[in-house]
């Protein structure tokens, strides 16, 4: 099969569809969190009041995610005879959810940082897939889909000028699908029909870890505005296709059901309006 060749990775139709669908919710959020800072009228006394205040908070949250998903053939039983053969595939969708949380001061030892700890959850139209697992005959579909997704976190924060900078690590758990889906026919004029032998599908609610780094700015003394961007990882998951046996795992291999990996991460990019709880 002939591939076409260019000259940098932005120039990659599949680079800039990725960049088409997650740099205009990009611009957009950092477009409306300026917006509104420069509307808020907030005083020098109310930003630093602002900042450095401790205790509860609340508060909602919308973004975009990046369902990264990758399929890993460990016997090479979909692309005969090629073990090991992996596919990456992912995708755009937006997300919506709610966090609570509590900022704590740090006290003399640390100077101006403090901490924080959050809980967060999120829904959304969050999936990806791909029909590559058998290049040739191009029926074999992998799916990753993100049902929800939450996370635990502990981060420190410094403020800068009118902004507070952060960052923050946890865990994180997830509502995860996995699948394969294998396509089979008899002959070239037969219809396509599901070969559930070959085929799984399993849900799973899978830990994991995260981490994230962002921006937040007063809109008043009991407002903020807050951009961030996190990276969610839940490692592998092993699966079977091949169940029956009926058939060999790759040359030579005998016969026996056949493993596939699935690896699952999310990155999200999330604008937050959260207020502080007196």
């Amino acid at each position: 099969m002939l591939k076409a060749s260019y000259p940098d990775r932005a120039s990659h139709p599949a680079f800039q569809r990725i960049c088409q669908r997650i740099c205009r919710p990009a611009r957009f959020a950092a477009f409306l969190a300026l917006a509104l800072l420069a509307s808020s009228g907030t005083a020098d006394a109310q930003i630093r009041e602002a900042q450095d205040w401790t205790g509860p908070y609340v508060g909602a949250l919308i973004g975009v995610g990046r369902t990264d998903g990758r399929t890993v053939d460990v016997d090479g039983f979909s692309n005969w005879g090629n073990p090991g053969w992996a596919v990456n595939y992912d995708d755009i969708g937006f997300l919506g959810g709610v966090l609570i949380g509590r900022k704590f001061a740090a006290g003399d030892r640390f100077g101006s940082i403090r901490f924080r700890l959050e809980l967060d959850a999120a829904l959304g139209s969050l999936s990806a897939e791909t029909n590559q697992l058998d290049p040739e005959g191009l029926d074999e579909t992998a799916r990753l889909k993100f049902r929800w997704a939450a996370t635990a976190r502990a981060g420190a924060e410094r403020a800068i000028g009118r902004a507070t900078l952060f960052a923050a690590a946890g865990l994180a758990a997830a509502r995860i699908d996995n699948s394969v889906t294998d396509l089979d026919r008899s002959g070239l004029d037969d219809p396509w029909h599901l070969d559930p032998d070959d085929s799984f599908r399993k849900g799973r609610t899978a830990i994991g870890w995260t981490i994230g780094i962002g921006v937040e700015a007063p809109l008043s003394n009991a407002w903020l505005l807050r951009l961030e961007a996190s990276h969610l990882d839940f490692g592998r998951s092993t699966h079977q296709v091949n169940r029956s046996a009926n058939g060999h795992c790759g040359p030579g291999n005998p016969r026996r059901p056949c493993p596939y990996e699935a690896e699952s991460k999310l990155a999200t990019l999330r604008l937050a309006l959260i207020r502080r709880v007196f």
